[in-house]
């Protein structure tokens, strides 16, 4: 069976034309949203079913996207709510030192060998992503993901050493 990752969510519809409003939590919608790009759309009892992609464009915090085969607001209005995913084998290989968010979610976080928590979440506020560490009976830990601080990403043991800067953690008892 294969297995498939959450690209975004179809919130609304945008327009008379078939474009619908997409929430999405891809880390990759240039690549996700071009066309021709075939995603799979995901409605309770509903079996899933395949979309290729016509059209893209990013209108305020939406992609808004359409289908080939669905020119207006009746063929699309359906989907709302629906879930559109890529298969996981259709991933491409990322360069080195380049990971999926899926990857990462979830990994232990340790700093000089000490289990410090969890990578619960990755938001992506501009310039770098900022990890989100959970951390057992403490607030989580935002960790900008860069060089310095992400030092070392072990995927086969599903951990990251990381080396937190002075003053990021604010040491309240």
């Amino acid at each position: 069976m294969t297995d498939y990752l959450n690209v975004g969510k179809i919130v609304n519809t945008q327009g008379i034309k078939g474009e619908v409003r997409v929430i999405s939590t891809t880390d990759f919608p240039e690549e996700r949203y071009k066309k021709g790009a075939e995603l799979w759309l995901f409605q309770e009892k509903k079996p899933a079913i395949k979309l290729v992609i016509k059209s893209h464009r990013k209108h305020k915090n939406f992609d808004i996207v359409s289908f080939e085969g669905h020119p207006n607001i009746n063929d699309v209005e359906k989907y709302r709510d629906g879930i559109l995913k890529v298969a996981k084998d259709e991933l491409q290989d990322l360069a080195e030192d380049e990971y999926y968010y899926h990857e990462i979610i979830g990994l232990k976080v340790t700093e000089n060998g000490q289990e410090i928590g969890k990578v619960k979440e990755i938001l992506s506020p501009g310039a770098n992503d900022v990890w989100v560490v959970q951390r057992p009976n403490q607030k989580d830990l935002l960790l900008p993901y860069i060089e310095s601080v992400i030092t070392e990403i072990d995927l086969a043991n599903g951990t990251v050493a990381v080396e937190i800067p002075e003053g990021l953690i604010d040491d309240e008892n």
